[in-house]
């Protein structure tokens, strides 16, 4: 019985999403970007508020939860939020765009142009701001939102939606975006809602990908997890391997392009104390190494955080201060274990071989392959794409960060003469 009200429930309001994401296809960019410029004024004039419903949210969760971070919102980070709001508000439209055009031998002149895709499905967990970031670039987009947040998220969703819908009858526009009950039951009749949406993208663990993937006869766009490798082949620069392995763990742990595992030459391998100073003696990272790299690092590491790595080391996203290490003999053998145990979404090679790097390149397949830089960067900001909407580890319509473009559809217009076939 209570499966069925929810269903009857999201159903209706999933209705009225429809009508509105047609509503919003008529209305000029400017009204769009008047609309998120007035949650960013409304969100910094909130902040107590809302740091008073996130409070209520982290109390129901241990502190040593990995996903305690994510689900954590302070004033420096609302205030962050309120600036890509603005940043997006700024950015070009995506809309009406013209992709292609040409004319045929019969004289029809064809337009093929950017259009919203109508209704997106997000499905999310335990990260508030995501109800910020998704919900600006669908409305920059022309789109209408469906939300889906965790039960960890209840308040902090609850209070960033209420901006969310001030914004919105504040700017004369309709109301675009529908957060679901927060109860596990409201999910199905969004993933079943054929006709209603238009597309569903997951954010979160891969349970939650798999989940949603499985059940839902709605398309899905798959934002996966991240299990993240950092290759320092023979002839690295190792300043530049300390500092690329030290922010891609350290900078922020529980996120997807986190540095979960270093493979290292063999030639490298006496290295690893002074590659992982700084992660050993500041960050207190805890490390999982294969043997090689164990007596590497024996007596030279502190020895509380060092382990002996087993089979489940590898191919592990952590989302936490851990990483494993394993010792490669060269660059065949660390891309065929990126190949068996890597999650196709962001990985790197440090090296100063011109010849290794466009190897690794070219056959790892992942959505962002790095030479010489840091997996942080893998983020819809960091490629000057606005807040992104998540990194798309499949291959179909959206691949990496999925900013305003991936959010956008296309159609063909066709203008004649009386020509008829």
């Amino acid at each position: 019985m209570i499966a069925a009200n929810f269903t009857t429930e999201v159903r209706a309001e999933l209705a009225n999403l429809r009508a509105a994401a047609a509503g919003l296809n008529r209305l000029p960019a400017g009204r769009l970007n008047d609309c998120l410029t007035t949650l960013a004024e409304l969100t910094e004039k909130n902040i107590l508020p809302l740091l008073g419903a996130n409070a209520k949210d982290l109390a129901r969760m241990d502190p040593e939860n990995p996903k305690y971070d994510r689900l954590l919102l302070n004033e420096e980070r609302l205030l962050a939020i309120a600036a890509d709001l603005r940043r997006v508000a700024a950015l070009p439209s995506p809309l009406d765009q013209t992709l292609e055009q040409s004319t045929l031998a019969n004289g029809l002149e064809l337009r093929r142009v950017s259009v919203p895709i109508g209704v997106v499905g997000i499905v999310f967990e335990s990260r508030p701001n995501v109800t910020f970031d998704v919900f600006a670039l669908n409305l920059k987009a022309g789109n209408a939102s469906a939300l889906k947040g965790s039960r960890d998220a209840r308040d902090s969703n609850l209070a960033i939606k209420k901006l969310i819908d001030e914004a919105l009858s504040a700017c004369g526009l309709p109301a675009a975006c529908y957060l679901a009950p927060a109860e596990r039951e409201a999910l199905k009749p969004i993933l079943e809602a054929d006709g209603l949406v238009d597309v569903i993208i997951p954010r979160g663990s891969q349970g939650l990908i798999d989940f949603v993937r499985a059940n839902a006869s709605v398309p899905v766009i798959e934002t996966g997890a991240g299990i993240c490798h950092t290759y320092v082949d023979q002839e690295a620069e190792l300043e530049w391997a300390k500092t690329i392995i030290t922010n891609a763990k350290s900078r922020r742990v529980s996120v997807c392009n986190s540095l979960d595992c270093i493979l290292i030459h063999r030639t490298c391998a006496s290295a690893l104390p002074q590659l992982l100073e700084e992660l050993g003696q500041q960050h207190r990272c805890e490390v999982f190494a294969d043997e090689e790299a164990y007596a590497s690092l024996d007596g030279h590491y502190p020895e509380v955080l060092l382990h002996r790595a087993t089979e489940e080391s590898f191919g592990t996203e952590f989302l936490s201060m851990k990483l494993s290490i394993k010792v490669v003999d060269d660059i065949s053998e660390a891309i065929a274990h990126v190949e068996r145990y890597g999650s196709r979404h962001s990985e790197a090679i440090v090296s100063n071989n011109e010849a290794n790097i466009r190897r690794y390149l070219r056959e790892i397949d992942a959505a962002v392959v790095y030479a010489n830089a840091s997996t942080a960067f893998t983020d819809g900001g960091q490629f000057e794409l606005g807040a992104e909407i998540g990194i798309s580890t499949q291959k179909l319509h959206a691949r990496g960060p999925m900013g305003l473009v991936a959010l956008t559809s296309y159609k063909w217009l066709v203008e004649g003469q009386g020509q008829v076939r």
